[in-house]
């Protein structure tokens, strides 16, 4: 059976006015970001990032978890792991436990999320180490005659799977569907995709018998592919999002924390800074479910820029690091504007 634990954590992670950093990337991702800023990406390298990032004075205020990568979790400072600096803090410490996208053998084009294998016994572990949440990650791309039905239930039924898992295991999943902006696909494209996946994800999350308040979702926000013609604005973003939410989303889930996608850190900030207002505001009316963040890239490009890797950098990037938790902070309760980006929020 599951924790009865679960939907206190679950609420926990999407408390009033914070959200989650997703510090999870893999070797192979972790190692584009710093290319992009010069630096080397060797374990030493790494380790002192996430330092940076964990260590930052005043994040618990507007941080309530971190996803971490396998190596992450394993790894200390000074002889005190990450996990135990994280809870110190008052912050929820995740691992992230599928193994990627890859190649859907037959449709080119498609993938399909692996790491089922082993997973059962993988997540004894994370929960010895003091995980107290998970994520599965599954990608769905838009293009020509795709996504197939087959692509779609595929992933679903993957993260109904280890959503079942990770809560026999006494662990919160975040199920994180992810419709990718890639393309050049139109508005009603993407919200269409995006309806289907998720009608395709809660159908199989009911089938595994999943309690839902013990879980999260970890959806995209609706929009056009970054390559369309036209860009959305956020009043638009907010309100086909939400609409979307609303038809697919159970009530029983207590918080949607969207992820960024390759939005910049300004326009993840300001989009869900405007759903947060239209949610709480008629004739929308005020959902059973918190409206979140699980930002990666929105929350630490600008970090990874004036860290650069250099350690006499790390103050300067650490108050990067603490402007944009405060800044989604302030979106989660519509209370975001951008001219508080010119602000430095130091304290």
């Amino acid at each position: 059976m599951p924790d009865s634990d679960l939907p206190e954590i679950a609420k926990k992670l999407v408390a009033s006015g914070k959200g989650i950093l997703a510090a999870d990337e893999s070797f192979p991702t972790i190692e584009k970001r710093f290319s992009e800023i010069g630096v080397e990406s060797n374990e030493d390298n790494r380790r002192f990032y996430r330092q940076l990032l964990f260590t930052t004075e005043g994040i618990e205020e507007f941080i309530s978890g971190v996803i971490m990568f396998d190596e992450t979790a394993h790894q200390s400072v000074r002889g005190k792991p990450f996990i135990k600096i994280l809870e110190e803090k008052g912050i929820i410490p995740g691992i992230k436990v599928d193994m990627g996208a890859k190649d859907m053998a037959n449709f080119p084009g498609e993938t399909i999320t692996e790491g089922l294998d082993g997973l059962r016994e993988r997540l004894v572990e994370y929960k010895s180490l003091g995980a107290k949440f998970t994520k599965w990650r599954a990608v769905i791309t838009i293009g020509e005659g795709i996504p197939t039905d087959t692509c779609i239930n595929s992933n679903s039924e993957a993260l109904a799977r280890f959503a079942a898992l990770s809560q026999e295991a006494g662990l919160v999943p975040i199920v994180e569907p992810e419709v990718a902006r890639d393309g050049v696909h139109d508005f009603k494209k993407g919200e269409e995709v995006t309806y289907k996946t998720l009608k395709s994800v809660f159908n199989a999350l009911d089938r595994h018998k999943v309690m839902l308040d013990g879980m999260l979702l970890k959806p995209n926000m609706v929009t056009p592919g970054k390559d369309y013609s036209e860009a959305a604005n956020p009043q638009d973003v907010a309100v086909v999002t939400l609409r979307c939410m609303k038809e697919v989303v159970s009530q029983k889930v207590p918080g949607i924390v969207f992820l960024s996608g390759g939005q910049t850190p300004e326009e993840a900030t300001v989009n869900l800074n405007e759903m947060n207002k239209q949610i709480k505001s008629p004739p929308a009316g005020r959902q059973a479910w918190e409206i979140s963040f699980s930002y990666g890239r929105a929350l630490q490009n600008p970090v990874l820029k004036a860290w650069g890797g250099k350690a006499e950098n790390a103050p300067v990037a650490q108050k990067e690091f603490y402007k944009r938790a405060k800044l989604n902070s302030l979106a989660r309760k519509g209370l975001y504007t951008s001219d508080l980006e010119d602000i430095k929020l130091i304290s």
